[in-house]
């Protein structure tokens, strides 16, 4: 069965690099914790401002369990 679970993450200037970390921590634990057996897709988004500025992240994960 195929499965989907999308995570976020709000990014801010210059901390970017460790939200990234912490958001790939996030994904890698709810994978181990739930026993994926085969990740079928990994899909990243930015989201935007009213100025067009990132300000946060949208990663979608298709999985089989």
């Amino acid at each position: 069965m195929i499965k989907v679970k999308t995570f976020t993450q709000n990014l801010e200037i210059m901390k970017t690099i460790n939200e990234l970390k912490t958001l790939d921590e996030q994904v890698n634990k709810f994978l181990k914790d739930e026993n994926v057996k085969k990740v079928v897709s990994v899909s990243d988004t930015a989201t935007t401002n009213n100025a067009g500025m990132t300000m946060g992240i949208i990663r979608v994960v298709a999985y089989e369990i």
